[in-house]
């Protein structure tokens, strides 16, 4: 049973309470956390329009509760008796968000806030970070918890930004004494897998791929402009969601104090070879043409991306991460070629 549960509360009482839990990373949390049975699960989201879907993320699963964003504060007051941990998922994540206002408050502002309440609660916290934070990568993928490593960071967006300005406060925080008991901030790299389809064109490569290569026509990657790098041979460190579900499990399992950590493979592979994938979880030859990158995000391309996961496994995370070729083959085989494809 999870220490932040069981010792210290009673199991019916326990509960977690999960930001952005019907998004694409939140939703599969809920679903693991679910699926133990030890905690009760309360989710705080947005769920818009009935046609994007996002509560379908969640129709599997029992939910003890739903909070407005805008009530959270009130109702983590409320609650604070049974709350066993949070885990902070919510988030703008578009990268193309212009709205910084809106980035603002939603990914420091209210970041902040669940910070601070968990430090005077004294209640565990994971909350997602990102790999944006690397910007170009020109700095190295090294998880370096020292202030001026992270203050050194240039993000490339301003969702980026935002991100790595929250883990530069829980970072000081920490350093004054002023921070919940247990705490990690997760540094996603570039997940895919189930539940995501309510993102549109924020979805995985994987799955815009899919339609093109299940209708048999040839799918799009960008050509490359850099002389190092083959067309398609563009690399990144493409994590699968339940991996990512994992460590979080893994993290509310135990007393560990993380701090702020990537959460990726260590291994960076092309878009060339996760087409390869896609196409052979089909049974299918690939077919691929490639693009010209848009001149408007040409000079700002990452071509490569791969998580230093030495910070991790220093923490004793010994649970292998799932390679593209079985992570696609699930992704496609068990949700994607399904009439329910929802975790």
């Amino acid at each position: 049973m999870c220490p932040a549960l069981g010792r210290r509360y009673h199991p019916v009482m326990s509960l977690i309470v999960v930001t952005g839990g019907a998004g694409f990373i939140g939703s599969n949390i809920v679903a693991r956390l679910g699926a133990r049975g030890d905690a009760e699960i309360a989710v705080c989201d947005f769920f818009g329009d009935a046609a994007d879907a996002k509560w379908r993320n969640l129709a599997k699963h029992p939910v003890t509760d739903f909070v407005a964003p805008d009530a959270l504060a009130g109702y983590l007051a409320g609650h604070a008796r049974e709350i066993a941990a949070v885990v902070h998922m919510g988030a703008i994540s578009a990268t193309t968000e212009t709205d910084v206002d809106l980035i603002v408050r939603t990914n420091i502002t209210l970041s902040r806030m669940i910070w601070d309440w968990c430090a005077g609660a004294k209640k565990p916290l994971v909350y997602a970070s990102s790999a944006a934070t690397y910007g170009d990568g020109a700095l190295g993928f090294t998880d370096d918890n020292g202030l001026a490593a992270q203050s050194a960071l240039r993000p490339l967006n301003a969702y980026g930004w935002s991100k790595q300005m929250f883990d530069l406060y829980a970072l000081r925080a920490a350093a004054k004494g002023h921070a919940p008991p247990v705490w990690a901030g997760l540094k996603f790299f570039n997940v895919y897998g189930p539940n995501e389809q309510h993102k549109g064109g924020q979805k995985s490569v994987v799955a815009h791929m899919y339609p093109k290569a299940a209708a048999d026509e040839r799918v799009r990657l960008f050509r490359s402009h850099n002389p190092n790098y083959a067309d398609g041979g563009q690399l990144r460190d493409f994590i699968y969601v339940k991996d990512c579900a994992d460590v979080v499990e893994w993290l509310l399992s135990g007393e560990k104090q993380a701090g702020v950590v990537n959460v990726g493979t260590g291994q960076a592979r092309s878009f060339s070879e996760l087409a390869g994938a896609l196409y052979a979880a089909l049974g299918k030859q690939p077919g691929i043409d490639y693009v010209d990158t848009p001149i408007e995000i040409r000079e700002k391309y990452q071509y490569f991306t791969q998580a230093d996961m030495s910070r991790l496994r220093g923490l004793g995370y010994e649970r292998q991460f799932t390679p593209i070729e079985a992570g696609v083959a699930d992704y496609v085989t068990r949700y994607l070629t399904s009439d329910d494809p929802h975790v």
